[in-house]
């Protein structure tokens, strides 16, 4: 049977336009950054995503952090990656900047409280970067980008936690587009896996956690991620452990 030619031009932009509108994330979003003030340009360790000093640097994005607003999600927003580019086209850079959330922040109809080692890479040079300083408050067009972390994944135990009483855990180097929705500990003696309760930002706990080694998984997207490697039973808090997992 033969299509017409109202039908054939309707398949031609179905199939022309189908791609168009499934990848209609990967197009950016117009909102406008700020910076705030650091001595040494990088990020601030006291970030409500609760990365401390780690979320200083943010492993090689070199201090190139942000605080978020309405990206910041009850906490879901932390250690996600966006890329950012302002829209003057004599200072600004055509890439922009690569930046990790690490904070809740607010400004002016902002979406993004930048660090000042983040912000200067918008511009083209480092004259421009100085010329957007001055503006104080930038358009900028954005989009989510996928993480890429060096090394593994890791288990970051909290300071405020105490062997055996109480564990708080961050989960750091998580790559590509995703959130870290929830973590379970493995309970050996019920035979099922139990809810860690998100305490803030990236900070997960469990009040009386198993005494000995610690198993935990977490969900990314839909999938779990269990790493084959427990927290040692002699877990301190501070310490961070490589889970040899990798996304």
């Amino acid at each position: 049977m033969e299509l017409g030619f109202r039908h054939q031009l309707g398949l031609v932009c179905v199939i022309f336009l189908f791609p168009a509108l499934c990848n209609c994330k990967e197009y950016f979003t117009n909102s406008r950054a700020t910076y705030y003030g650091s001595p040494d340009g990088y990020g601030t360790p006291t970030g409500a995503c609760g990365f401390g000093e780690y979320g200083r640097k943010m492993n090689w994005y070199d201090g190139r952090v942000a605080g978020v607003s309405g990206l910041w999600r009850n906490g879901a927003g932390c250690g996600t990656c966006y890329q950012v580019k302002c829209k003057i086209p004599e200072l600004c850079d055509v890439n922009g900047a690569f930046l990790v959330a690490t904070d809740q922040g607010y400004g002016d109809r902002t979406d993004f409280v930048m660090s000042p080692r983040a912000f200067s890479r918008l511009g083209r040079n480092q004259n421009a970067s100085a010329e957007l300083k001055k503006y104080g408050t930038v358009d900028i067009a954005y989009r989510r980008v996928p993480c890429t972390f060096m090394g593994n994944v890791l288990f970051h135990i909290k300071e405020s936690s105490s062997n055996p009483g109480y564990l708080a855990v961050l989960i750091l180097n998580v790559n590509g587009k995703y959130d870290v929705n929830a973590v379970e500990m493995w309970q050996k003696g019920q035979q099922r896996w139990e809810p860690l309760r998100r305490v803030y930002g990236a900070v997960f706990d469990f009040a009386n956690p198993p005494r000995g080694t610690i198993l935990l998984r977490f969900q990314v997207g839909v999938n779990w991620m269990t790493p084959n490697i427990p927290i040692p039973s002699n877990w301190k808090p501070g310490a961070t452990y490589d889970t040899k997992l990798q996304l």
